[in-house]
């Protein structure tokens, strides 16, 4: 994993080295084991290595190709071998090039077609000096950042924002609608960040940049057809193929022991159990992390989920020889203890600071046995472990009642669902707000008054665009507005940087999404069982106490102990964010301030005090503390 960063100066000052310096020693926490740079009188190119990768021993970047090129790239290819026999090149060569000399290989022999090529992750810049543009590209689920500043002398752009604060033109400010927005969990979309005048590369695009003008498009995804109706051991065979390859690349230059996430649900447990099979030949040990709840407490757990995810996790872990399971208990600490921390080095707030706080328990523990490389489950239930249900509103959409009837009759012979669930997931998406609302409420589910979890001021929550979740047009679209509604980049570089672990994330690999994404609605709802294509895949490997529990795991049940232990710091966080201008100007303060003083002692089960506290109360403190810090207070 790499630093980028560079520049690009259009108004003749031969600066472009000097400051392309000062954009790479800012991110030197990032990139630690090497810094170089390649500099002409107005463009300049740097990377800083972190060496994760064998490979990594021959990366010379900025690399140099024909015609004057020059690349920089934040790269780790899952698909070495593939790539290099697409692009001809002999398996010794290709054994000693890094990653990102392969990944200019193929720019320079497919250009943008190469995107449809590459498995991985990645976030690179190519300086084409024949065509006089600059060229800026991130993975399809934005696994690596690039963020980037147009001012009017020249562009510049840096992995990290704290990369371009270096630049005079981009200072530390924040911009207010975006902030806005995150606080009304609003998808990340378009090329705003937190930071005023500092811009992100999406997910999934490629931005060209010339002398006049910036354009994006995106390369993923593409238009998307589903399969045409087949066998359903055909399905699974490739849904299987695609886990097993993705995680097996992953598997690349793991030292023992390798670090996975293990929880008592279906994703983290296909990729756990799927690493131990590959590497029980190599005799190498997997360490399962599992978070545990210091005190079972039940009472803040919603309906139909369990609090404590050890015994099920466990049973995975005693399937396979080769796995030391690893139980992380709660230690009650405050949300705030590690937030500034975190925040500094993502450049950005934390999304969710009660889940932090066991992610970083594990962390902690990880470094410590020497785990310099964790697999996690993110993203599958959108991709593997995708339940179906809500594929019914397409049948409804489409007209096609037989089809709808027949599927909705298994599901609630089955006891899947319910009729009034099957009503709710058929026509939720049609019609006006108030017609989702009530059939939401029809099925069983709480719904939050009107801005109920967001700490915004009234006016300005009026002001922000939201959008009800699950209200895209078909339920392709649904999972792929899921797929890119958060951009996480920075936060696995923050963890890098903090802890020393590289996250890898097999259910987020590409071949794994366009699997799944393009199998038969049908195979996620065979013979009226949700999830039923993961459930084939993932039946020769996880147990079946997993995939048959009645109930869900829910994550840092015991959240209200920390968040209790920090009450009399989030008072007095809100007296300095009441005299903080930029945050005040987003946040309920007075509203804020009423959560502290009426404390609901006995009373977080209830899902009313849980978006009021674990969204709002805690999520309003420490942005409005990451727009303190960022302007300087308390540092």
């Amino acid at each position: 994993m790499s630093a980028i960063g560079g520049v690009w100066r259009r108004d003749g000052a031969p600066r472009a080295a000097d400051t392309c310096s000062r954009i790479m020693a800012a991110q030197a926490v990032y990139g630690p084991h090497a810094s170089n740079q390649r500099a002409s009188e107005d463009v300049a190119l740097g990377r800083r290595l972190y060496r994760l990768l064998p490979e990594d021993r021959f990366d010379s970047q900025p690399l140099i190709g024909d015609r004057g090129v020059i690349m920089v790239a934040d790269v780790r290819l899952d698909n070495r071998a593939e790539l290099s026999k697409g692009l001809s090149l002999g398996d010794d060569a290709a054994a000693r090039l890094c990653d990102a000399a392969l990944l200019l290989a193929a720019w320079e022999k497919l250009g943008e077609d190469c995107f449809g090529r590459l498995a991985g992750v990645y976030a690179f810049a190519v300086w084409e000096p024949l065509k006089q543009r600059l060229v800026l590209a991130r993975d399809p689920f934005g696994q690596r950042p690039l963020h980037y500043h147009r001012s009017h002398d020249g562009f510049a752009f840096a992995s990290m924002p704290v990369g371009l604060q270096a630049v005079a033109a981009a200072p530390a400010a924040p911009d207010a609608a975006y902030l806005a927005s995150f606080l009304a969990l609003t998808p990340e979309r378009g090329p705003r960040s937190f930071y005023r005048d500092i811009e992100r590369v999406e997910p999934g695009t490629c931005l060209t940049v010339t002398a006049t003008a910036a354009t994006a498009r995106r390369h993923w995804p593409p238009e998307r057809r589903a399969m045409p109706a087949v066998r359903r051991r055909d399905v699974v065979d490739d849904a299987r193929a695609s886990l097993d390859a993705a995680v097996s690349a992953q598997l690349r230059a793991v030292s023992d022991p390798l670090g996975t996430h293990l929880s008592s649900g279906w994703d983290s447990a296909a990729v756990t159990a799927t690493a131990a099979r590959l590497l029980a030949p190599q005799g190498k040990r997997i360490v399962a992390f599992t978070a545990t709840p210091g005190a079972d407490d039940a009472s803040s757990a919603p309906n139909g989920r369990h609090c404590d995810e050890g015994a099920l996790a466990a049973l995975l872990a005693a399937r396979y020889d080769g796995i030391d399971h690893v139980l992380i208990p709660s230690q009650g600490r405050s949300p705030l203890d590690d937030v500034d921390i975190d925040a500094d080095l993502a450049g950005a707030p934390l999304l969710n600071p009660c889940n932090q706080v066991w992610l970083n328990d594990i962390n902690r523990s990880a470094r410590a046995m020497g785990v310099s490389v964790i697999l996690t489950g993110d993203f599958g239930n959108m991709t593997l472990t995708y339940s179906g249900e809500d594929g019914l509103a397409d049948l409804a959409f489409q007209h096609r009642w037989w089809s709808w009837l027949r599927h909705a009759a298994a599901l609630a012979r089955r006891g899947s669902l319910r009729w009034r669930g099957v009503l709710a997931l058929s026509f939720e998406r049609c019609g006006p707000a108030w017609l989702w609302a009530a059939l939401r409420r029809l099925n069983g589910q709480w719904i939050a008054p009107a801005g109920a979890y967001s700490p915004l001021r009234p006016d300005v929550w009026t002001a922000t665009p939201h959008e009800l979740p699950g209200r895209a047009p078909t339920g392709l679209a649904r999972r792929v507005a899921a797929l890119t509604r958060f951009d996480p980049g920075s936060y696995y570089k923050a963890v890098l940087a903090r802890w020393g672990i590289d996250l890898r994330n097999p259910l987020a690999d590409q071949r794994v999404a366009d699997a799944c994404l393009g199998a038969p609605w049908e195979a996620y709802v065979a013979d009226g069982r949700p999830r039923s294509l993961a459930r084939f895949v993932l039946a020769d490997r996880v147990p079946g106490e997993i995939l048959d529990s009645p109930t869900r795991g829910y994550q840092a049940v015991d959240w209200p102990v920390g968040l209790t232990a920090a009450r009399a710091e989030l008072a007095a966080e809100l007296d300095r964010l009441e005299h903080c201008p930029p945050a005040a100007a987003l946040l309920d303060i007075p509203r804020l301030r009423r959560l502290t003083t009426q404390w609901p002692a006995g009373r977080f089960g209830s899902e009313a005090v849980r978006t009021e506290y674990r969204l709002a109360l805690l999520r309003g403190v420490t942005t409005g503390r990451f727009i303190r810090r960022m302007l300087g207070g308390n540092r």
